[in-house]
């Protein structure tokens, strides 16, 4: 029994304020300190904004013969699309135009092409951590978002007692909300409910696939990035961004977060993963699990 309850507490401590306070300065190293709220960023919310509407392009185009539904009600959009593959599969030194003949990619063959780079989950180089995240190919210069954290969007007031029960993937941002990037148990029933709740015929507000193996976005990766030590120094930090409402309801399909409230109408709360340094392949990914706003 005690054993038992050992273990929960090590799952739970990180979330209990009083543990929090009483061991921040023993970890200084692992902390990150911010001035005020307004600068936890380290690059600019339209260069994430950009960075994600390049490469969930790329995937959507990649995958342009299975989104005939979606594009027989975007008939501009369509066009679009075609567009841009068409000049693709010139530079690909391709003949046909028509897209039902395109080669199709992985997604983290797409990434790659789009990025310069691919993440992915393994095995973790610090002992007892589980799974981590490296660089698989590539290179990742500095300022790069290189990956997101998954997962169901609470609101400060909404229940989530039950999900964060022995769940470390609970995150929190800066004004409290909270999103829960657990793939097992109540929390991916919870995220599949909301995101079949709010799918509005073909087009998906949301990606499902991070629950699974096979994952469509493959930066949706983000909540097995461990916490840095004092061996190993953090070379990704997190940022949160808000989904601005004009972004392309075609491509939310790739977005691997969904509110938990339907009624809510604000903009939907991400965490991308933003790397502080330049980073080559085989390196695995650390974060600061807190950041401190002084």
């Amino acid at each position: 029994m005690l054993r038992e309850l050992r273990r929960r507490w090590r799952s739970y401590k990180y979330r209990f304020v009083p543990w929090l306070a009483l061991n921040l300065r023993r970890q200084r190293r692992t902390l990150r300190y911010v001035p005020e709220s307004s600068q936890d960023k380290i690059i600019a919310d339209e260069d994430v904004f950009e960075t994600l509407l390049k490469t969930f392009k790329a995937l959507f185009i990649n995958d342009l013969s299975r989104q005939a539904d979606i594009l027989a009600l975007l008939p501009e959009v369509k066009c679009q699309y075609l567009e841009l593959l068409s000049v693709e599969q010139k530079q690909s030194e391709v003949n046909s135009c028509n897209h039902q003949g395109q080669h199709v990619f992985t997604p983290e063959d797409v990434l790659f092409n789009t990025l310069g780079f691919t993440v992915s989950r393994d095995r973790s180089s610090l002992v007892s951590a589980g799974t981590g995240v490296f660089v698989t190919r590539g290179f990742v210069p500095r300022g790069t978002v290189v990956s997101m954290y998954p997962g169901t969007v609470y609101r400060k007031h909404e229940p989530i007692f039950f999900q964060s029960l022995g769940n470390p993937f609970i995150f929190r941002c800066i004004d409290g909300v909270l999103i829960d990037g657990n793939d097992k148990g109540l929390s991916r029933s919870v995220y599949r409910s909301c995101s079949r709740r709010d799918q509005l015929g073909p087009f998906q507000m949301s990606d499902e696939s991070w629950l699974t193996a096979t994952l469509q976005n493959p930066l949706a990766v983000g909540q097995y990035v461990n916490n840095c030590s004092h061996e190993k120094a953090a070379n990704v930090c997190y940022q949160e961004f808000d989904v601005p409402g004009h972004f392309p309801v075609e491509l939310k399909q790739y977005l691997p977060n969904i509110v938990y409230s339907h009624d809510i109408e604000s903009h939907l709360r991400c965490v991308v993963l933003v790397t502080l340094r330049d980073i080559k392949q085989g390196e695995e990914l650390f974060s600061n699990y807190y950041t401190v706003v002084s």
